[in-house]
């Protein structure tokens, strides 16, 4: 059975309807194909008319959804040949970012992301996407590799934020965050990000600093969570959905801010509605993206990178 957040209890009621009417047909043969096809334009204009006006807290629940597609939905449809790199060489291999070589519609890549895990075990085996040092420097090993190789790369974010936990703030995470956009900024090679869920705080644009950054219709990405504003702002995480709208945080404020460059749309009530749709979207505007940055000389594509990082902030406050 899907699962439906608290504002779809509507639509849920409909489909579960059509479900119980379809399940009679079968049972008794009777013919109900009028009532059920009456009951599917219903609840599909009523799909429309939620996913037409969602808030930004609302998108927020979207883009938690626990049926949404994760990095490896997407490597496992996207890339062939996918070998996976473990490790950061320095302390251990960290599973809330994975990453590895693969070739995307012909051409050899390098891409890295958060996992999230798709059950409870495969959560806490990757600690719910959030990432320690190790899995940072990770990324940086992968980033310098391609950049030695002249292979382009491809990063998924989708974290909550990076683990704020006692070890890794003693195995030195703000250094490692830093690292790792420093790292972004200075390859020579195109890099792509790519916010497929939550893009929350340092532990997003640790891998977000790309020469061109997409972003999926109902993700989000802020510098905090809604319930981390709502408790520092109001001292009360029941304001999160105030805190949501206060930052700004959807697709579309974010574009028009010129934080994101491009928006991917998403099949109708969410990725998690049709995954494959949102998965062969997602790869045509990254083989999009890629075909325009690799006409580009190295030094070009750095330089333009950190031109549009410094270049945030002044579009769209006149």
């Amino acid at each position: 059975m899907p699962t439906f957040l608290e504002f779809e209890k509507p639509i849920a009621e409909l489909e579960g309807k059509i479900e119980e009417l379809r399940h009679l047909a079968n049972a008794d043969d009777m013919n109900i194909a009028d009532e059920v096809a009456k009951l599917q334009g219903k609840a599909d204009k009523l799909l429309r008319q939620t996913y037409g006006k969602l808030t930004a807290w609302q998108k927020t629940l979207v883009a938690r959804h626990p049926d949404r597609p994760h990095f490896g939905d997407y490597v496992g449809a996207l890339v062939e040949e996918w070998t996976p790199l473990a490790g950061d060489r320095n302390f251990a291999d960290d599973h809330a970012i994975e990453g590895g070589l693969g070739r995307f519609r012909g051409r050899s890549v390098v891409v890295i992301g958060q996992e999230k895990g798709s059950d409870t075990t495969s959560r806490v085996q990757h600690n719910f996407g959030m990432a320690r040092p190790e899995g940072y420097r990770k990324a940086q090993r992968l980033m310098d590799l391609a950049d030695r190789f002249r292979l382009p790369v491809v990063t998924l974010v989708d974290t909550p934020g990076a683990y704020p936990g006692i070890d890794a703030e003693a195995r030195g995470q703000a250094e490692a965050i830093a690292r790792s956009i420093e790292t972004c900024l200075r390859i020579r090679v195109p890099l792509i990000a790519v916010i497929i869920g939550e893009g929350g705080s340092g532990g997003a644009i640790a891998l977000a600093a790309g020469n061109r950054v997409l972003m999926l219709e109902h993700s989000v990405y802020a510098v905090i969570s809604p319930e981390g504003c709502a408790s520092i702002l109001w001292r009360s995480a029941d304001q999160a959905k105030e805190a949501a709208e206060a930052l700004k945080l959807t697709a579309d404020d974010l574009l028009k801010l010129g934080i994101i460059d491009e928006i991917v749309l998403e099949p109708l009530g969410g990725a998690h509605r049709d995954r494959n749709r949102t998965i062969q979207s997602l790869g045509d505007a990254i083989e999009s993206a890629l075909t325009e940055l690799s006409r580009q000389d190295g030094a070009r594509l750095r330089a333009e990178r950190r031109e549009k990082f410094l270049a945030m902030g002044k579009k769209g406050l006149n």
